[in-house]
């Protein structure tokens, strides 16, 4: 008999290969992480844009004369603007794709971080100043919503974990190499040059983004393997394909928006993310200015300082992803896999406060470095809203999750602002964020409970949509 996949010789003299022995496996393609190449260095820029104020805000204070209080104002009024158009953000990114919300966000963006950099040819300097980050808020604002659906686009759940927190990593990586690039402009040029040069950076990242970003549907390059990969694992890679969904679970409304809020679990994640968000916003509005007034760096050397506890929260957030997918594979619970690298990250990240007993500017770093290692050992929150989403509102939902979150962004710097002019210190303000990750500690621990993707029907009493 016959072997179907012997080798036999021809009349030629060569070898005949049967059909068998001829196909190969075709192995997939890996085009879903130069996607996740391209959202988390959006993120890097929307980050490093929204702190060029506090790496110019020692030198501008100066030569502006701005006070403590009208730059804790400017720090906040961002995230007024954000926090207020992050629902529509969401909304705009289900409506119209985040192909084209992205590219135009980072368009406008841009255009005003360059403004920033001109206000001192004009009057009023600090009503401007208020009007042009009032505008980089809402213009930043479709980032989160977006990339939220992205992920849950691209990658399938086992390695959501990883994508959310390389995603996350993104304000470190910001804070790791754009703060001492922004410092050095500022030390070699001026103030003006840190918000003209980031300005002029985000057009150039603008143009990446239009001309690599695609639909996993869509995509020109990845292959099928990749596809049924990711659509296996549960990604929603038909996520925009509005004709392939039935009508009622189509499209959301801004009147869907209610029903969110009756999930404990998300609402036990919009309490922590408040809290994360906190920290965070510590770290990107008043951390260099702390470190000139308070440890008495000058303003390279906070910079470059600053960039160490970034670096330690990069390491942070990529590892918990990894972590966090291994534990999903271990455990098969995705509770335990987010809960856990959450838990222990955030309770790090009050170690802050510790910060109010030692001197050493070393060991200051060090304690901060230790923190930020927690914040970003703790932040997956892109993760788990891309894991419990409804699927008609996932940019609906990163937009509540991010505005909810960044609440603190309105909150945090105001009150920084308001103890650092009555005390003269930064001793209570480390105790007011510290205590942040202690809540959201908790949040996590006895109010999130299971999380799972969440059907629209199972929090509206309708039908099912699918």
């Amino acid at each position: 008999m016959n072997n179907p996949n012997s080798i036999a010789a021809g009349s030629d003299g060569k070898l005949d290969f049967s059909v068998q022995d001829a196909v190969k496996p075709v192995a997939a393609t890996r085009y879903r992480y130069l996607t996740l190449a391209l959202i988390t260095m959006v993120l890097a820029l929307s980050s490093g844009d929204r702190a060029a104020l506090s790496v110019a805000g020692s030198d501008m204070s100066r030569e502006l004369g701005i006070s403590s209080v009208e730059m804790g104002y400017l720090f906040s009024i961002f995230s007024w603007a954000y926090v207020i158009f992050l629902i529509p953000a969401g909304w705009l990114s289900d409506r119209f794709g985040s192909k084209k919300a992205m590219f135009f966000a980072i368009v406008i963006w841009s255009v005003f971080t360059v403004c920033m950099g001109l206000v001192h040819f004009v009057g009023m300097i600090v009503p401007l100043l208020l009007a042009l980050r009032f505008l980089l808020g809402v213009a930043e604002s479709p980032v989160g919503p977006a990339s939220t659906r992205v992920i849950a686009s691209w990658f399938p759940s086992s390695e959501r974990g990883m994508a959310g927190a390389i995603f996350n990593s993104a304000q470190y990586i910001s804070l790791a190499f754009f703060t001492p690039f922004m410092g050095w402009l500022c030390y070699a040029f001026g103030w003006e040059y840190v918000f003209i040069v980031m300005g002029i950076v985000g057009l150039g990242i603008a143009a990446i983004w239009w001309a690599n970003y695609f639909l996993p549907v869509k995509h020109p390059k990845m292959n099928t393997q990749e596809l049924e990969y990711i659509r296996k694992g549960e990604g929603l890679v038909d996520l925009e394909n509005q004709a392939a969904l039935p009508k009622s679970a189509r499209r959301s409304s801004l009147r869907d928006i209610g029903v969110l809020f009756k999930s404990r679990m998300l609402l036990g994640m919009f309490v922590s993310q408040y809290c994360v968000s906190a920290v965070t916003w510590f770290y990107v509005t008043w951390f260099p200015i702390y470190l000139v007034k308070e440890r008495g760096f000058d303003i390279l050397q906070a910079g470059l300082v600053a960039s160490i506890p970034a670096l330690c929260g990069l390491i942070g957030a990529i590892s918990s992803g990894f972590f966090s997918d291994f534990l999903m594979r271990r455990t098969g619970s995705l509770s335990i896999a987010r809960k856990t690298p959450i838990v222990t990250g955030v309770l790090l990240s009050s170690t802050m406060m510790l910060c109010n007993y030692v001197d050493t500017q070393w060991l200051v770093i060090a304690v901060m470095s230790l923190a930020f290692f927690g914040k970003g050992f703790g932040n997956l929150g892109f993760s788990v809203v891309a894991d419990t989403a409804p699927r008609q509102m996932v940019g609906i939902t990163g937009g509540v999750f991010n505005a909810m979150g960044n609440t603190a962004g309105i909150v945090t710097p105001v009150v920084i602002g308001y103890l650092l002019a009555s005390s003269g210190s930064f001793n209570s303000a480390l105790f007011y964020v510290g205590a942040h990750g202690l809540l959201a500690a908790f949040s996590y621990l006895f109010i999130v409970g299971k999380i799972q993707r969440l059907q629209l029907d199972d929090l509206t009493g309708k039908p099912s949509a699918s």
